[in-house]
């Protein structure tokens, strides 16, 4: 069955076909009846537009691409709901690319699939192993970091959270329980370094700097695991609550503790950070840091949506304030 055209839609509404383009495109001007009718006929009609041919004829895709640096991250779930959301309802298709399978595949070039497709824009979320490399595409497209801190080309914008406010957050209310030996699960990148950086600051504020221990991990479930390992199995008094940079992070503690005979939180209490949907299921019921996901890939993509509609200033940082969600894995030290 032949699909219907522009100009059947033009026919029918008894219209000219420039003015159903301009109908079809959202444009103003063009008053309610004739609108209504163009609108009617192309619903009677089964018509749709031919994406490629629009995307030719405006030269743009109304495609955006989506750089993450792993998609194997649970936080970037809630990220990327706030961000397609806001996308999908401004008439943009988003692109996926996993920047972590890019380079195992020898691509060199992390965002190259996404700028070949002829994205209109890119969103690059997570921290980018070679963050230089995005000044060659920031020089030819619309380009928002998301969930990252390190330092960027002009003009492009950066959307966190508030990793050093996090940080405190639940530092504070481990001290608070009355905990004095506390543990961090350190990170790797700018995010990490602010976590961590953070913890040392409110430890030190507390007089517990002398108290405080530190321990670098790959921010895996195993490393997390290993670094717990390594914690209470070392000498000196272990710590009685820990740290861990995120939830991921987190969980490898709590099988750290749980192998070696330690309840929690009667024996070691453990916090992560972001909120993600596996410190939400029941069994674990992980007390962490909500790093405001959604708000961060909402406010990423209006500021796309921003530098689309035309020239924008210097790029700039914005960050979203996170919350402290105290559940099951918290408690005050034994005495």
């Amino acid at each position: 069955m032949k699909q219907p055209t522009i100009r059947d839609v033009a026919e029918r509404a008894g219209v000219s076909k420039s003015l159903v383009s301009l109908v079809l495109r959202g444009a103003d001007g063009v008053r309610p009846e004739r609108r209504g009718a163009v609108l009617r006929a192309a619903e009677e009609l089964g018509y749709r537009p031919n994406a490629a041919a629009r995307s030719l004829s405006e030269r743009r895709t109304r495609s955006v691409g989506v750089l993450l640096n792993d998609l194997r991250n649970p936080w970037f779930v809630d990220l990327l709901d706030g961000l397609n959301a806001l996308l999908h309802d401004n008439g943009l298709h988003v692109l996926l690319s996993d920047a972590r399978l890019n380079r195992r595949s020898g691509q060199g070039d992390a965002a190259g699939p996404l700028r070949d497709l002829g994205v209109d824009g890119l969103v690059v979320v997570g921290t980018l192993p070679d963050p230089a490399a995005l000044e060659d595409i920031a020089a030819r497209l619309p380009v928002v970091v998301a969930g990252a801190r390190e330092a960027v080309p002009p003009g492009v914008d950066v959307v966190a959270g508030d990793d050093e406010r996090g940080a405190r957050l639940v530092t504070e209310h481990l001290i608070g329980l009355g905990h004095r030996r506390v543990a961090h699960l350190a990170g790797y990148g700018a995010v990490g370094e602010l976590r961590r950086r953070s913890f040392e600051s409110v430890m030190r504020a507390h007089g517990l700097a002398a108290e405080a221990r530190t321990e670098p991990c790959d921010m895996t479930e195993e490393g997390g695991h290993r670094a717990t390992v390594r914690l209470l199995g070392g000498p000196g008094q272990r710590p009685t609550a820990v740290f861990a940079v995120n939830d991921i992070a987190g969980v490898g503690a709590l099988s750290a503790a749980g192998e070696l005979g330690l309840r929690v939180p009667h024996d070691l209490s453990v916090a992560g950070y972001d909120n993600t949907s596996i410190s939400r299921l029941r069994h674990l019921w992980l007390t962490t840091v909500d790093n405001a996901g959604h708000e961060v890939g909402r406010r990423a993509a209006r500021l796309l949506l921003d530098r689309l509609a035309g020239p924008a200033g210097p790029g700039g940082l914005h960050l979203a304030v996170p919350s402290l969600e105290i559940r099951g894995t918290t408690a005050a030290p034994r005495r």
